[in-house]
């Protein structure tokens, strides 16, 4: 018997499915889980909304307002079909850095209950599935940059001060749908594995005492009602479905599943994006040169980023910022014709197969450009004056409570509550951004590099933050939901313990960006598939247990 796939259109009316283990949610969270699980001998059920490409009367169940701050459509940021939002992933690989597990005395929301060494082996086996080399993130990796211009160079790595500001990397994953069914080959093979696809999962039964779940009720496209039943759940469908499932599910809790506490929706957290300044001087082609992309014959591309040293984050209260150097013309001159073109193919067309495909070719093309052209156009364009270096941030927010995913009193067509983004900054996060620009300038003209003009934005004193669509093909943050479900060992201050267990339900669990008690600065794929197999062994032995 080989892989078993399912569309809920075809079973009949009242139609139950009883499996193992149940997850919901076919995006980087759940099919990690799936293939951690492959072997086990455990009968999986991974339960998706959409097919195997975009259909734009389900992407429509993920509508839903922005009430606070400027952001992405919801639909958008949140594609229903077979891989998730992975299907238009930028690929950056890199973990959270320790500084991100520990908790601030000044910063009490900070801290998670689990550390960076526990994770660390779950980090390293997210990495071969990702095929992106070894799992080294450090200093080490200058030595693979090649050699870096003179003015940079001091031993092996750039001249900033290390307890001022500290580098980390990138690694790409440059896979073409790293998560689509075209890459499923393992679960295609397994006896063990079924996919129902087109259900769309509309709530989760609990037993009389709220302890336990049952059951969960789905909808296909034509509204026909189906039940599944497992031993245990996962909730692997994103930042914002995740919590939106649980505060839709009051049969027996009236506040939702898992808030008791009022904690379900709270906390959540994107990576903003932002001009922080340009750079003036004289080796503004060098500090490009110095931080790029590198491809690596063999190997996958590599790429260093600024951040905030961890000795100033714990002495002066600042989250984890990073930044990057981009060489661009003046931003007044708006966006260039083939950015524009990229952010179209990218997030403005319906991501069909066929639009995809056209991304990944444009994509393909652009880097074989940045790959074998782009250094030497650039040199010439900056002695020509023709650059501006732009300081572009990627932000740490700390948790607020207040920046939440809330019900809609909009229902989509099968009687769902939409949920709402109410997106809000804070002071720190701003504070942070402003803090690094000094630190970032006094570094410049120590090193005789040059001098950092901030933009007007970081010295004003709001909490906003602009939209700036010359900052690149992300204008708002990372399409990162983060910290709705968020960690805790404390159910007073979160939704799951540190296995991803809902607290109060046995056999309920939560994959994803949405159980990060704090966001750093790292892209969260990497991260989300460790946790994906911390949480897969839990599972096993959850099921061996019983």
């Amino acid at each position: 018997m080989a892989f078993v796939q399912i569309d809920a259109s075809t079973l009949p009316p009242g139609s139950v499915l009883d499996t193992e283990i149940c997850i919901v949610g076919a995006g980087a969270a759940g099919l990690t889980i799936a293939r951690a699980l492959l072997g086990s001998g455990l009968k999986v059920l991974v339960v998706e909304s959409g097919g195997f490409d975009y259909d734009a009367d389900i992407t429509a169940l993920g509508d839903g307002d922005n009430l606070g701050a400027p952001y992405y459509p919801l639909a958008d940021s949140r594609l229903r079909f077979f891989g998730g939002t992975t299907a238009i992933w930028g690929g950056r690989c890199t973990p959270l850095d320790s500084v991100d597990f520990e908790p601030r005395g000044n910063l009490p929301l900070h801290g998670w209950p689990v550390s960076f060494t526990e994770l660390k082996p779950d980090y390293e086996a997210a990495q071969r599935l990702l095929e992106v080399g070894d799992f080294r993130y450090d200093a080490s990796l200058w030595r693979e940059m090649g050699e870096p211009d003179g003015v940079l160079r001091r031993e092996t790595q750039p001249v900033f001060d290390r307890d001022l500001i500290d580098y980390s990397f990138w690694r790409f994953d440059f896979e073409k749908e790293r998560f689509g069914s075209k890459r499923a080959a393992d679960l295609l093979a397994s006896p063990d594995t079924t996919v129902l696809l087109h259900a769309n999962v509309v709530s989760l039964e609990a037993n009389a005492e709220a302890d336990e779940i049952r059951e969960i009720k789905v909808r296909a496209p034509d509204g026909r009602r189906l039940i599944v039943r497992a031993g245990q759940f996962v909730l692997a469908a994103g930042g914002i479905e995740n919590p939106r499932l649980l505060l839709a599910s009051r049969s027996i809790e009236r506040s939702g599943i898992g808030n008791r506490h009022d904690q379900v929706g709270r906390y959540f957290m994107e990576h903003p994006h932002g001009r922080l300044g340009r750079i003036e001087g004289d080796h503004i082609y060098a500090l490009w040169n110095g931080f790029r992309m590198r491809f690596r014959e063999g190997d996958v591309p590599i790429a260093p980023v600024l951040r905030i040293a961890s000795r100033m984050q714990l002495e002066r209260g600042f989250l984890n910022t990073a930044l990057s150097f981009k060489l661009q013309r003046d931003p007044r001159a708006g966006v260039p014709a083939p950015k524009a073109l990229y952010r179209s193919l990218k997030h403005q067309l319906n991501p069909t197969e066929n639009n995809r495909t056209l991304w990944h070719w444009y994509r393909s093309t652009r880097l074989a450009y940045r790959r074998f052209l782009r250094p030497m156009m650039e040199r010439f364009k900056s002695k020509s004056g023709n650059r501006v270096l732009s300081v572009m941030i990627r932000a740490e927010q700390t948790p607020n409570p207040s920046s939440r995913v809330v019900l809609s009193e909009r229902k989509d067509r099968h009687g769902v509550p939409l949920a709402n983004l109410d997106w809000r900054m804070g002071a720190v996060d701003k504070a942070t951004v402003r803090g690094f620009g000094q630190i970032l300038d006094a570094e410049l003209q120590r090193t005789r590099l040059g001098r950092l003009v901030v933009e007007d934005w970081v010295l004003d004193g709001g909490v906003d933050w602009p939209a700036d669509p010359t900052v690149g093909n992300h204008p708002y943050g990372g399409y990162h939901h983060l910290g709705t479900t968020r960690m805790s060992d404390n159910p007073e201050r979160g939704v799951v313990d540190r296995n991803g267990r809902v607290h109060g339900y046995r056999n309920l669990y939560v994959a994803g960006s949405s159980v990060f008690p704090t966001g750093g600065w790292a892209n969260p794929t990497l991260t989300i598939m460790a946790l994906a197999f911390r949480l897969a062994r839990t599972l096993h032995q959850n099921s061996r247990a019983d």
